[in-house]
């Protein structure tokens, strides 16, 4: 029926991307298995913010593109695209309001606070629904392994000097 193995996730798993919206919104990606991914904001509204394990639903929609979505503690639903072969990746972010009147609650390591994030998600509001569609450049790309717990284990304000060159990102 299809054209491709719609099960073959092996050149999305264990990469680590970094995506740089038109805004300047810089975000940091490892796919670590077929269920879970770390990332880190670098730049924008909620940048220094980093996750880790988020559950995360992939579907293959051509050998060389991969579809992610999932849904934050927060409250924040995303969807994402990353296409290999274009190096661009195109985001849909439905931040609910409360993330947008006081984006500093949401800029720091999540997992350390979920029992507070999920008091202000529930305090709200939740409506209206601030979406954010953009295309982003691929930045870079590398090859880490499977379910590797270093690649993404502080916030972007941590990163060495070094850290922040191999990566590609701005100072």
């Amino acid at each position: 029926m299809f054209g491709f193995d719609k099960n073959d996730l092996s050149k999305f798993i264990g990469k680590r991307f970094v995506f740089t919206y038109n805004s300047g919104w810089s975000y940091e990606l490892y796919i670590k298995n077929t269920g879970r991914v770390d990332y880190r904001v670098h730049h924008g509204v909620i940048g220094d913010r980093w996750i880790k394990n988020q559950h995360v639903y992939m579907a293959l929609i051509s050998k060389d593109i991969c579809k992610l979505s999932w849904t934050e503690r927060t409250g924040t639903n995303v969807s994402i695209i990353i296409n290999l072969v274009d190096h661009c990746y195109q985001g849909t972010l439905f931040f609910p309001h409360w993330i947008i009147k006081h984006p500093e609650k949401a800029a720091h390591a999540i997992n350390d606070t979920i029992p507070l994030i999920e008091l202000y998600r529930e305090a709200g509001p939740t409506y209206p629904i601030e979406i954010v569609d953009e295309f982003a450049r691929i930045t870079f790309i590398e090859d880490c392994g499977v379910d590797d717990e270093t690649i993404i284990a502080c916030p972007s304000s941590e990163l060495s000097k070094e850290a922040r060159e191999h990566l590609k990102l701005a100072m």
